[in-house]
């Protein structure tokens, strides 16, 4: 039997309806709401593709059931700017070139997120270690660490 639910996206409310209460908030974040920040990458919440910001906290969107989000304050990647006025990390990523192929930045950028909001001051190690859980194939971990970096610098 369908459900609805009152999800709380990037400053708007929404309400999606689903069959199942364990359906991952990735879903409706995709297919309901057609955003494309968050990435089916795994599914398993090992990748970090599809990392988004709950309550604050930077989490993996496939493993969080759209029950446990109802009705909690979500930010999307295209929560965190606009084209035409991108957030200080996404900009550090572009200035950067930080992305190759780009499936791994939204995860990236949103863990990026996360830390510089705890520690506006992360040293190589810290981001390193905030980083070491988001899956990257294409190498570009150094100009991601450089982003994060400037990003902190921006920032502070």
């Amino acid at each position: 039997m369908s459900q609805t639910y009152t999800l709380k996206v990037n400053g708007a409310t929404h309400t999606v309806t689903a069959d199942d209460p364990k359906m991952p908030l990735l879903y409706a974040l995709r297919n309901d709401l057609a955003l494309r920040g968050p990435r089916f990458g795994c599914g398993l919440g090992q990748c970090g593709a599809c990392t988004v910001h709950l309550e604050g906290v930077a989490v993996r969107s496939c493993s969080v059931p759209i029950s446990d989000a109802a009705g909690k304050s979500i930010t999307t990647l295209e929560g965190l700017g606009s084209p035409e006025h991108l957030h200080p990390i996404q900009q550090a990523f572009v200035d950067e070139q930080a992305a190759q192929c780009g499936y791994c930045i939204n995860g990236m950028i949103m863990q990026a997120k996360a830390l510089l909001d705890h520690n506006q001051h992360p040293s190589e190690q810290d981001i390193r270690d905030a980083l070491a859980l988001n899956l990257c194939r294409c190498g570009t971990h150094a100009r991601i660490i450089r982003a994060v970096q400037r990003a902190a610098a921006a920032l502070a």
